[in-house]
């Protein structure tokens, strides 16, 4: 809620709003995988972060080091995986600059 925050209610002095391309990625993802629903690979892939948070509240707990940087490079490659198929689909809200470097 900290970035809803800053971007709705910028501060009288912000001319811009500005982010760290890395947050970015997470807060979206951390979005996307929240609000939306749906059959695949980017899903099955939501469901196991959401699976990795559920486990640690079940244990009352937070994330550890090792669970932190499985979410974080889930969803990076969500992130990319989500904007090629727009891409793909010719959605004009794609970032024709994204390309998974790994495949």
């Amino acid at each position: 809620m900290d970035i809803f925050y800053e971007v709705v209610f910028p501060k009288p002095s912000d001319d811009v709003f500005t982010i760290r391309p890395e947050r970015f990625v997470q807060e979206v993802e951390a979005y996307r995988g929240h609000y939306l629903t749906g059959e695949g690979p980017i899903f099955a892939l939501y469901e196991t972060v959401e699976g990795i948070f559920d486990a640690a509240d079940r244990e009352d707990r937070r994330l550890n080091e090792r669970e932190v940087a499985l979410v974080r490079g889930i969803r990076r490659k969500t992130f990319v995986m989500f904007e090629e198929q727009l891409q793909r689909e010719g959605d004009p809200g794609a970032d024709p600059t994204i390309v998974d470097e790994s495949s």
